[in-house]
């Protein structure tokens, strides 16, 4: 007898195993070895969105541990001890040298005169003999520090920035006035080692001895000066435990000198900080162009599932189940999107170098390229789960759809949505990229807001694709067949509405949004400030002087607004008796308790204050020291009316209680301050006065450049900030910012076309099979083209005033509530950005068109 025939197992019997990632890695391997076509746009997006977010976070390291390792170098000791307005005594500067060497420096903005070339505000550094203790200073011509700054034949030396021999036609060996001291400009600075600590100047660097300052009189009473004591350990002994021990007894021994203290591990920690937020922020770019690349990644899918509808058709007949065709499938796709991150890599890696080499005489950084494997691990992750993202709805809607309808795909598209474990894979997929983008932000708040920004456009988009799709629905039958037949194209089944809107929409509110906050943070710089800013700040005016100076304004300025205000610098040391550095402060109020900051004393509210809460103390008042406090206080620093404030002013704490907060209009340039005592808090204490001169529109009497110069003579001690010059160093570092944010959007930009195009590509079979029955039943050529181009044209209209609107609303939102500057409705510029999207689509489209219309009908209806 013959044994019985066993049922062969069908796609729904339960011994059907799971096919083994063994299995699908060799079945994919063994398709993609007929080559990656179709592929091309699903690598390049990946690619791009990749390398930005590799090399920006690279580039970050490099610089941080450039900054660790030159920390010293930077910093110009161990440790460096700050005060403002005073040197350290002879106790404190023992309490110093018991732990190691010490050196001082003291840096202050004065002006240099050159007599009939005119004068300029410089920023001063005095050394002293041992300068540079750690590092290189280089100069032109090259010779050490003590013989370029020694006193001969009663001349000081100088090392002066290349920029103040420029600005004032200087050659070396001229002699300028600081103060009341010849110094002789004896070379050109090319390098400083520790320029980076000092931060960002309005004038040029000019080097010279103490003895030279001490010498130009400029050391008053209340001086704006602030003196730098570095130590530097011994030898065997510089560990970090007896760095630690330093900063420990410094605190324990000398707890009323209210220096600001700085050590070699946070040389320049708003330097670090300004690079950890700049670098979240090109990483949010480079996510935007990785996002946008999705699209691109989901459009390349939806396309492969098109292209091997046979195959997915002939594994099904021959008895595969639905999840192992995926699985093989998602395993293909994995495996190119795995090639296309291992390019972006490949460049973000290299980028730092590349940078490094290209910049290494420009950057005045501790710049150290590297190889950053978790940076590289991080960017290689965000790629992953972006595919994986994109990808698994269009593979997932596979699974369940019967041979027959995989077959018939082309002309009647299957609309069942994918099962569950793949709208689950899909959700932990997304929730790992956000939880991701999480987990290394640097600011949590601004990824939480682009987070949910970005997925408000995309829902947006979403919405607006289908609201067009419904509104050309229901537009009726125009007369005009190429109308009639675009409008028909925008909702048919697998049309190109929602992969176009959702490209083109996202690049064009990506560029909208630049182009908002560039005119708005431009217009404030070069239009709306100087309207109604001074034109002069001065430093520095001695309160002997004051009387004097007032009415050598007068004589000079006549009619215009004068405004003097006594000045201090103080640091403040605690709130309630909460040490400064145990108060958790808000992003943006932080600065406030950084360092020293400027303070004054007043009988009356400044002006462009206005009060918030609380009271004026009375003209004449002599009670307890009370101050006035900024408003933004209230939420940034958790202060309240009655709390109790101490600053460290001239090396004494004072206290305070906080009587009022004032809502204070900072973009008018006056002068203003965060804190404002009442005036008995500092009676007798010696000081110097802040002051500021605008013009009321009638012409001066004397230009700037004879103001700044006659001032450098009547009044040697006083240093003048012209507005306009602070304004174009500012501008400039805008500038330099904004270079670098449009470079990386650009990438953001590229993808958008890329995905543009691949959009394009993968309805282009679609169109092929329409292009060829439409000519087959006579259609000509101008009929076919104006149809596809009334088709682009609408649907690129529509993206770009989305994307106009969007933009216009992300502009505003990051000019208002993170620079706090006025925004400024000029859509010039995104309306062009608008238009040129919508010419880029509709000339996209058209030469797709034209390679379909230039193909003969016969070949292709025999394949249809």
């Amino acid at each position: 007898m013959h044994a019985p025939v066993r049922p062969s197992a069908t796609p729904s019997s339960p011994t059907r195993r799971p096919v083994g990632l063994k299995l699908a890695l060799r079945l994919a391997w063994r398709d993609l070895r007929g080559g990656l076509r179709g592929f091309g746009v699903f690598i390049a997006c990946l690619a791009l969105g990749v390398m930005a977010i590799a090399a920006v976070s690279s580039a970050s390291r490099g610089l941080s541990e450039g900054l660790g390792r030159e920390g010293r170098r930077i910093l110009g000791g161990d440790a460096a001890f700050s005060l403002i307005h005073r040197e350290p005594t002879a106790e404190e500067h023992a309490f110093l040298a018991r732990h190691g060497s010490v050196s001082t420096i003291a840096t202050l903005r004065s002006m240099a005169n050159a007599g009939e070339k005119g004068a300029a505000l410089v920023e001063l550094k005095a050394v002293d003999g041992s300068y540079p203790a750690i590092g290189e200073l280089r100069t032109d011509p090259p010779a050490s520090a003590a013989d370029l700054l020694a006193l001969r034949d009663g001349v000081y030396g100088g090392i002066a920035d290349p920029v103040l021999f420029g600005r004032l036609d200087l050659k070396p060996g001229d002699t300028v006035l600081i103060g009341s001291a010849r110094v002789q400009l004896r070379a050109s600075l090319t390098s400083e080692p520790d320029k980076i600590a000092a931060g960002v100047g309005f004038g040029p660097r000019l080097i010279l001895s103490q003895e030279a300052l001490r010498a130009s009189d400029l050391l008053q009473p209340g001086s704006l000066v602030r003196w730098t004591a570095r130590v530097i350990l011994p030898d065997g002994a510089n560990t970090d435990a007896a760095l630690d021990a330093l900063l420990a007894n410094a605190a324990r021994e000398q707890p009323n000198a209210g220096w600001e203290v700085r050590s070699r591990a946070n040389a320049a920690p708003n330097f670090q900080r300004n690079i950890e937020r700049f670098t979240q922020f090109l990483t949010l770019v480079g996510l935007t162009a990785l996002l946008v690349g999705g699209v691109g990644v989901a459009n390349a899918v939806r396309r492969f599932v098109e292209a091997k509808r046979l195959d997915f058709a002939t594994l099904k007949a021959i008895g595969a189940t639905g999840g192992r065709v995926v699985a093989i499938h998602l395993t293909e796709v994995m495996l190119v999107a795995g090639f296309g991150i291992a390019i972006g890599l490949a460049l973000g890696a290299a980028a730092p170098f590349a940078l490094g080499y290209v910049l290494a005489d420009i950057l005045p950084l501790p710049f150290e390229p590297t190889l950053a494997p978790v940076e590289l691990a991080i960017a290689a992750l965000y790629g992953l789960l972006t595919a994986l993202v994109f990808a698994i709805i269009p593979l997932g809607r596979a699974h369940d759809v019967p041979v027959s309808a995989l077959f018939r795909d082309q002309v009647e598209p299957d609309r069942r949505q994918p099962r569950w474990v793949y709208r689950a894979i899909f959700l932990v997929a997304l929730a790992g990229l956000v939880g991701v983008a999480l987990a290394f932000a640097y600011d949590r708040r601004i990824a939480l807001i682009y987070i949910a920004a970005a997925a408000g456009v995309f829902l947006l988009l979403r919405f607006v694709a289908l609201g067009l799709m419904v509104a050309a629905r229901r537009a009726g039958r125009p007369r005009q067949p190429a109308l009639r037949m675009a409008l028909a194209n925008t909702y048919r089944p697998g049309a190109l509405t929602q992969s176009l809107v959702l490209s083109l929409g996202l690049g064009v509110a990506l560029l909208s949004t630049l182009a908002f906050i560039d005119v708005s943070l431009r217009r404030q710089l070069t239009q709306s400030l100087p309207q109604k800013a001074p034109s002069f700040f001065f430093l520095d005016i001695p309160n002997a002087q004051a009387a004097q100076f007032d009415r050598f304004l007068s004589e000079q300025r006549p009619g215009a607004h004068v405004e003097r205000v006594p000045m201090m610098r103080g640091r403040i040391v605690s709130v309630n008796d909460v040490p400064a550095e145990q108060i958790k402060a808000s992003e943006q109020m932080a600065w406030v308790l950084e360092g020293d900051r400027g303070i004054t004393y007043s009988a009356g509210m400044p002006e462009a204050s206005r009060l918030a809460s609380g009271e004026w103390w009375p003209e004449n008042y002599r009670g307890e020291p009370l101050v006035s406090f900024d408003a933004r206080a209230v939420e940034g620093l958790g202060l309240k009316l009655g709390d109790r404030l101490t600053v460290n002013v001239l090396g004494r704490n004072i206290s305070a209680r906080i009587a009022n907060f004032r809502d204070i209009e900072w973009r008018s340039l006056g002068i203003n301050f965060v804190m404002v005592f009442s005036p008995n808090t500092f009676a007798g204490a010696p000081h110097t006065n802040l002051a500021t001169v605008t013009d009321n529109g009638a012409p001066p009497v004397t230009s700037d450049a004879a103001l700044m110069r006659q001032l450098a003579v009547s009044f040697p001690a006083v240093t003048a900030v012209r507005v306009k010059d602070a304004l174009e160093a500012v501008n400039t570092i805008v500038g330099q910012l904004a270079g670098a944010i449009r470079g990386a959007s650009g990438l953001a930009i590229s993808a958008s076309l890329l995905v543009l195009a691949g959009a394009l590509a993968a309805g282009q079979r679609a169109r092929l099979y329409d292009a060829m029955i439409l000519k087959t039943l006579g259609a000509t050529r101008r009929f076919i083209l104006s149809s596809y181009v009334l088709e682009y044209a609408g649907i690129g209209v529509v993206s770009a005033l989305f994307g106009l609107l969007a933009g216009a609303a992300a502009g505003w939102g990051v000019v208002t509530q993170v620079m706090k500057i006025d925004f400024v409705p000029d859509p010039t510029g995104a309306i062009i950005a608008a238009t040129a999207a919508v010419v880029v689509t509709v000339v996209f489209g058209l030469i797709g068109t034209l390679q379909i219309l230039s193909k003969a009908p016969a070949s292709h209806l025999r394949n249809l």
